[in-house]
């Protein structure tokens, strides 16, 4: 077990309080006021005394840029979302079945801004386990977990330098290993090692 698998919900949640810094998948100087706001749930998942965090693969779809990629469970908001909180949950509801009476959040980490424009706020939650989900089939292919302890190992991603088609500059992607067939990369891998680097801070 490691130090992470350690962690008491109470834990988790205090390193939460110790905000880290925006994250960009896209140079910040193309970043406009005319970004759209989203959200997305990262779920903490006890098995096996482990922590595992929960992704979504979502349906392949001919000409969906994201479509057939690893992500949390989430989506923009929707005017009738009271805030960027609520369009986490329902989003999670309508994806994967999550009822928000199962959800305890925890808190959440700041925004990230993606290479379409959205601006992500990620909402940290702790699930029971096992759980009764039930996707929404035209959007979500499957759901999977990945053990905190391997996300946190820095012998399992890497970055790679990319050129931006807006810039000349080039600009950091992560990508993941393999595991278990899928492959984590891009803002939701970025959103990732956000949260892990907040809770390996002394900062709580």
């Amino acid at each position: 077990m490691t130090e992470l698998d350690q962690f008491s919900i109470d834990d988790i949640r205090a390193r939460l309080h110790a905000q880290n810094e925006t994250t960009y998948d896209v140079p910040p100087e193309l970043l406009n006021d005319k970004h759209r706001q989203a959200a997305v749930l990262i779920p903490f998942v006890r098995i096996e005394e482990s922590w595992h965090i929960l992704y979504i693969r979502r349906t392949n779809y001919e000409g969906d840029r994201h479509s057939g990629q690893v992500a949390f469970a989430g989506g923009k908001r929707d005017p009738q979302d009271i805030d960027l909180e609520a369009t986490a949950l329902r989003e999670a509801e309508e994806e994967i079945g999550l009822s928000p009476k199962d959800i305890n959040l925890l808190g959440s980490i700041n925004h990230h801004h993606t290479i379409s424009d959205f601006q992500v706020k990620p909402f940290v939650a702790e699930l029971p386990w096992p759980y009764p989900f039930k996707l929404d089939e035209v959007e979500v292919a499957r759901v999977f977990t990945l053990p905190l302890s391997w996300l946190a190992d820095e012998r399992n991603y890497r970055s790679e330098e990319r050129l931006h088609p807006d810039s000349k500059r080039h600009w950091p992607v992560i990508y993941y290993d393999y595991y278990d067939g899928e492959l984590l990369w891009g803002a939701t891998a970025r959103m990732t090692l956000s949260l892990i680097a907040l809770l390996n801070s002394d900062k709580c």
